[in-house]
């Protein structure tokens, strides 16, 4: 009540001192006669003088008394200003002086009334994260929530629950701070890790950093069958050029996926990119192979992968695998000149563009191009 109270007080100072002199009279300005009147006489006793002495003759004497003359005549004559105002005129300008001051505060209280909310009680912010959080918007559970944390920096709990949020809104290093902060206070789970890596991951842009790697082990070591670690970790073999031991760890995880799992397409599409729909054959041999082989085996599959689209066609996930494999094995020209020939061969699928944009932007193609 009392805010409305200054409010009301100061629209009526305001009002009052805008308002405040059409309210009054007026007074007259008269022109003051008395000093032209003295300097008349003085130049008419002048020119009698002058003319005694014969300085002047009679007719200039005429003519300089003249001029003198209307001289006070213009002086006394008129007033300079209106006699002031008449009664009428007066009443006329206090009375819009009294409509105006009370019907300005009227007419905002009215409209306020209408359009705002006066009957909804103060939401101070203190309040409204001391409230429980059922109801409140999302921006006002955030702040509580870093509000709490903030002030208790050893709840671990409050730092797992706050960590998924900020991975959602792509805040990802202040996700893998607080996934670290849950396993500090809270201790370590398969889930906290597999999110710590993930972070991490997008932090650097897509890449397995080693960082990564050593919360995605833990995860699987707490977890073996943790889809998100293992799907991580497998991206790092992938990275690594390990491509076959990427294929036959997505495979696995597939294998032991249960039938609903909601991350089986993100799966089957990765492998696909890896080896394509005609060549499981071939990832399997080459997994066979010693390790020494499975390098040699890997580039002449992809050099033999490049030649075959080089001569025309190919799909989407043909030519994602070729890219791929050609940025892993550090060939970037080729990776560059192999994404331009895909978006030209696929140039009228809006949806492959889009897809090679992203595979562009995760293996860093794009800066590359620059």
């Amino acid at each position: 009540m009392l805010i409305w109270i200054i409010f009301a007080v100061m629209t009526g100072a305001a009002v009052l001192s805008v308002l405040w002199p059409l309210g009054r009279r007026q007074p007259p300005i008269f022109a003051d006669t008395a000093g032209a009147k003295s300097l008349y006489r003085s130049q008419v006793a002048e020119i009698d003088r002058d003319l005694g002495r014969r300085l002047i003759g009679s007719a200039e004497a005429e003519a300089a008394k003249a001029e003198a003359a209307r001289r006070l005549l213009r002086a006394a004559a008129v007033e300079t200003a209106p006699a002031g105002d008449s009664e009428p005129s007066l009443r006329r300008r206090r009375a819009a002086s009294a409509i105006a001051l009370s019907c300005v505060p009227l007419l905002a209280l009215l409209v306020y009334g209408a359009y705002g909310s006066p009957s909804v009680p103060d939401q101070p912010l203190a309040a409204r994260l001391k409230a429980s959080p059922a109801g409140q918007d999302f921006a006002i559970a955030l702040a509580r929530i870093e509000s709490h944390l903030a002030a208790n920096p050893t709840d671990g709990k409050g730092w797992s629950v706050l960590a998924p949020v900020y991975l959602r809104q792509g805040r990802f290093e202040d996700a893998a701070k607080a996934f670290a902060s849950a396993i500090r206070h809270d201790g370590a789970t398969a889930e906290r890790h597999a999110g710590q890596g993930e972070a991490l991951i997008l932090a650097a842009g897509g890449v397995v950093t080693s960082g990564a790697r050593e919360s995605l082990a833990e995860a699987v070591k707490l977890d073996p069958a943790n889809a998100r670690a293992r799907f991580f970790l497998a991206i790092g073999q992938e990275q690594d050029g390990n491509i076959p031991g990427a294929v036959a760890s997505l495979k696995a995880l597939l294998a032991e996926a249960p039938a609903d799992a909601p991350w089986t397409g993100a799966v089957k599409a990765r492998l696909e990119s890896l080896q394509g729909p005609s060549d499981p054959a071939a990832a399997a041999a080459i997994a066979n192979l010693p390790a020494q082989d499975q390098a040699a085996a890997v580039r002449g599959m992809v050099d033999s992968l490049a030649a075959r689209l080089g001569e025309g066609g190919g799909t989407l996930a043909e030519w994602s695998r070729l890219i791929r494999s050609q940025s892993v094995l550090g060939e970037k020209p080729a990776a560059l000149k192999s994404l331009a020939t895909a978006r030209e061969r696929l140039a009228a699928d809006a949806d492959a563009l889009a897809a090679l944009g992203t595979l562009a932007g995760e293996l860093g193609l794009q800066e590359a191009a620059r």
